[in-house]
């Protein structure tokens, strides 16, 4: 595989912040991974669940591409696009989708979460920071988040990290080389891998505080959610935190 800079340490509050400080100036794809993380940051500030030495917990530096800042949105997508080919190859089969903007689920189960921090240099993104969690060979979850799963419990068999993390990362960094000539491809790539694209589902209008059935039907360079209310045929877009996913235990 791709010869990989990876720091490992025994114990860390985020590897996000511990990138951010200590590992600013690592190149493009170096990676801090953690044995133990005791304050991984999930979206919406929500706290990040891993058994210490069973699942992946780490940062990845990302200098490349540079989009745009209105185009910052396709690093997103390239790094959930790395990790839904990697999970492809060790669950052959398995409804792997990517939840907007950017958690992985496989069916209607979260296996992997994201969180993507930027840095931009005037209108043009210098750098990003991806912290990833997947949840690898923890047999059972003790939080009150509705529906994680794990490898472990969709295989019956545990998963060696270290090669998985290095598949993850090779992954990633091939979706990231991706030519910006060939964006449009990535992003209609993007959206094949959406979770509830096309069906009716049920979401929550923050703004409003009410639930309401829609169908999903596209995600903007931008990174703005349209989704279009049923029976009303009203359409709504979203940015990140205006809309939730209704997702039942």
């Amino acid at each position: 595989m791709t010869n990989l800079e990876i720091i490992t340490v025994a114990e860390t509050p985020s590897t996000s912040s511990l990138m951010a400080t200590e590992g600013a100036s690592l190149p493009h794809g170096a990676i801090i991974s953690a044995v133990s993380q005791t304050a991984g940051r999930g979206q919406r500030g929500n706290s990040w669940e891993a058994e210490p030495g069973k699942n992946l917990t780490f940062s990845m530096m990302l200098r490349s591409p540079r989009p745009d800042a209105t185009e910052q949105f396709i690093v997103s997508q390239m790094v959930a696009l790395g990790i839904v080919d990697a999970l492809d190859t060790i669950l052959p089969g398995r409804d792997i989708s990517i939840k907007w903007p950017n958690d992985i689920y496989v069916g209607d189960r979260k296996i992997c979460g994201i969180l993507l921090e930027c840095s931009l240099s005037g209108r043009t993104l210098s750098r990003a920071i991806a912290g990833i969690g997947i949840n690898v060979n923890q047999d059972l979850f003790r939080s009150d988040a509705p529906n994680p799963v794990s490898v472990k419990q969709l295989t019956g068999v545990d998963t060696p990290l270290d090669p998985l993390l290095r598949l993850v990362a090779v992954k990633i960094l091939a979706r990231l080389s991706t030519p910006a000539s060939a964006w449009d491809a990535l992003r209609e790539a993007y959206h094949g891998r959406l979770y509830r694209r096309g069906v009716t589902a049920r979401y929550r209008h923050v703004a409003e505080g009410r639930e309401f059935d829609g169908r999903l039907e596209s995600v903007a360079p931008s990174g703005h959610l349209t989704i279009v209310e049923t029976p009303s045929g009203v359409t709504h877009t979203f940015a990140f935190k205006e809309v939730e996913f209704v997702v039942r235990p």
